[in-house]
């Protein structure tokens, strides 16, 4: 055995940690049929957007909603309205690099919109009723939980880690204390 395997210890710690991440993008279509014949699309919005996440088997699901108000020309270009419709989804994200000694009792599941949905396309549809969207939208995910990581021990503590690479004294004072911060303030 050799003197730096007899010298170094380890030491497990459980600790909160990111143990799986996701990421999907998605485009989808929508068509809204509003209540007069279209005749041109003047302008199309996603507004309101309204998301929360659960985990789900082996990935989490982000459950939301979001309105869709298309403003539009009708009886020959003579006249203008809005039609508005709330659409709800179900986006499930897979988790890749899943770690899996997690304690699953300790899970929490964070999701960020990372592209808001968006209308990247608005048309009339081929039977000229209906206004069909398309939509895009991208969520990322975590997965939260405690977990063991192991960590090396350092012989005689970490007093070592104070010198710089060049063996000085950071300046640091190892005596420093919160009061003295507090006082500062």
């Amino acid at each position: 055995m050799s003197i730096l395997s007899k010298q170094l210890q380890t030491r497990e710690i459980i600790t909160k940690a990111v143990v799986g991440k996701g990421r999907k993008f998605s485009t989808v279509t929508h068509t809204v049929t509003p209540p007069n014949r279209p005749t041109s699309i003047l302008g199309a919005w996603v507004i309101n957007h309204r998301y929360e996440a659960v985990r789900s088997g082996d990935g989490i699901e982000v459950v939301g909603s979001y309105d869709l108000n298309i403003w539009y020309s009708y009886n020959k270009n003579s006249q203008t309205d809005v039609a508005k419709e709330t659409v709800t989804y179900v986006d499930n994200v897979a988790l890749s690099s899943m770690d899996p000694n997690h304690l699953p009792s300790t899970e929490e599941v964070y999701a960020e919109s990372t592209h808001e949905p968006n209308c990247i396309e608005a048309d009339i549809s081929s039977n000229g009723t209906s206004v069909v969207l398309r939509v895009e939208r991208e969520f990322k995910v975590q997965l939260i939980a405690e977990t063991k990581v192991c960590v090396a021990v350092v012989p005689g503590g970490c007093d070592d880690d104070l010198k710089d690479d060049n063996g000085l004294d950071d300046g640091l004072d190892g005596d420093f204390a919160d009061d003295d911060l507090i006082d500062d303030l």
